[in-house]
């Protein structure tokens, strides 16, 4: 038997000087092409304000944490401002257990993450 494919949709979208990469889908190891696909295409277009919008209801395993992170470091190194919305509190605590939250302000919402940003 097969496994199935986990994939993600990414829309990007920009709501000002914020570029919002609305990602659709549980985050996993199996997400790292789509997200560092539409990273690089935010980049391409000069994005220097970043949101990554989850979904509240998305599963997020070690390996999409381990995604994130790289992506993360991506734009700490391209001196890129990062915010992340959509997340439960479950992991809004692993994110800081884990340090996402050194590199990336957690907001409860969208409209809070792009003022804060811009």
């Amino acid at each position: 038997m097969a496994m199935q494919q986990h994939t993600n949709e990414i829309h990007l979208e920009a709501q000002g000087a914020v570029t919002i990469l609305d990602i659709r889908g549980d985050i996993t190891a199996f997400s790292e092409s789509a997200l560092g696909d539409a990273y690089r295409k935010a980049s391409e277009q000069g994005a220097g304000k970043l949101l990554l919008k989850i979904e509240k209801e998305a599963y997020i395993n070690s390996g999409g944490i381990a995604v994130l992170i790289q992506i993360l470091a991506q734009t700490r190194r391209k001196d890129q401002r990062v915010a992340i919305t959509g997340i439960s509190e479950h992991f809004k605590k692993i994110f800081n257990m884990v340090g996402i939250t050194k590199f990336a302000d957690v907001f409860e919402s969208t409209e809070l993450a792009v003022q804060a940003l811009t």
